[in-house]
């Protein structure tokens, strides 16, 4: 597989996102085996970059990762988040970056992922109860320490990014983009200027953009705990209004010779070789699918084609998450 750069840190072209193995999809959880041996896959393939966080689960995503790296752990370029959990008693989904709980979080995570050093430490969240500086000066600490290697930020936005740099190089951005969420797109000269890497998650439309949910019907057969659910895109008429993309990522998929996704990805990856999408799968088939997607080459018409694609309908988030988003 080709590589690609976030600020210093050479990573596959494409990477996994684990999160889906154990949270926020249907079946999450359901089989671990399979799970850790579509990690194994990847690794066999090329892939290098692993993402997980401790909120996923949570905790139980970071475990299931510790255990399938074991005597593997030399092959990859390991990710996780901290920022979404409290560890003074308010617990999961509480924003908080503070240097205290960082240090809480991070031998927490360390211990669950089975590591001396984590790759790739990115603040989830902004916090806006605890300035960036204070944040950034702790990670950089525990950079000095050699607990962790390179600083993240997800779904960060301008003058955040800007002020954490300042203090300490940051590597990457990880925030949602694919063909149908597309705002990452104002703020990759700000990236490039800086030398900030690119990690976009979700590049698959939450398997919106792979055609394989196709009615309203298939939606509602999802688990309850699948955030889908509630998603905008994927309820009422916005779903109904949305099945045009999926039907045009289908016509391209059709000219190449190529499934939707890896159509989906490969777009991605003509937007820079600082850009790397972490499709997130629990199956084989899926992994070996989507790395097959740095093989696929599209012509300048069909990306000009995808570059217009209808704009979805609905928000990319639900309103309480967009709270969580800074823009």
């Amino acid at each position: 597989m080709h590589t690609a750069h976030l600020g210093k840190l050479e990573v596959s072209r494409i990477g996994l996102g684990a999160m889906g193995m154990s949270h926020g999809y249907t079946s999450a959880g359901t089989d671990d085996a399979e799970s850790i041996r579509t990690i194994h896959r990847a690794l066999d393939l090329g892939v290098t970059l692993i993402d997980t966080a401790e909120i996923y689960g949570p905790y139980t995503n970071e475990e299931l990762v510790g255990r399938a790296l074991q005597g593997r752990r030399d092959q990859v370029v390991l990710a996780t988040k901290f920022g979404l959990v409290a560890h003074d008693g308010r617990g999961p989904w509480t924003l908080d970056s503070s240097p205290a709980n960082i240090r809480l979080a991070v031998e927490g995570s360390l211990r669950r992922l089975g590591t001396d050093h984590i790759d790739l430490y990115y603040q989830h969240r902004v916090d806006p109860n605890t300035p960036i500086e204070d944040t950034v000066g702790a990670l950089a600490e525990l950079v000095r320490q050699g607990k962790i290697g390179h600083i993240g930020l997800s779904e960060a936005w301008t003058d955040t990014i800007r002020r954490a740099h300042a203090v300490h190089p940051i590597s990457a951005l990880q925030s949602e983009y694919s063909l149908w969420t597309r705002d990452q797109e104002q703020i990759l000269p700000l990236l490039r200027e800086l030398g900030i890497g690119l990690v976009a998650y979700s590049p698959l439309g939450r398997g919106f953009l792979t055609g394989t949910i196709r009615t309203a019907e298939d939606v509602q057969r999802l688990d309850d705990s699948d955030f889908r659910k509630n998603n905008p895109r994927f309820t009422g008429e916005n779903f109904e209004r949305n099945l045009r993309i999926a039907e045009e990522v289908q016509a391209v998929a059709d000219q190449v010779g190529a499934t939707p996704a890896q159509v989906a990805l490969a777009w991605l990856l003509t937007k820079g070789d600082d850009i790397v999408p972490i499709p997130g799968t629990k199956r084989v088939h899926r992994v070996e699918e989507n790395t097959a997607a740095d093989a696929v080459e599209l012509t300048a018409e069909q990306v000009a084609f995808l570059d217009r694609l209808t704009p979805a309908e609905g928000g990319h988030h639900t309103d309480d998450q967009m709270q969580m988003i800074e823009r």
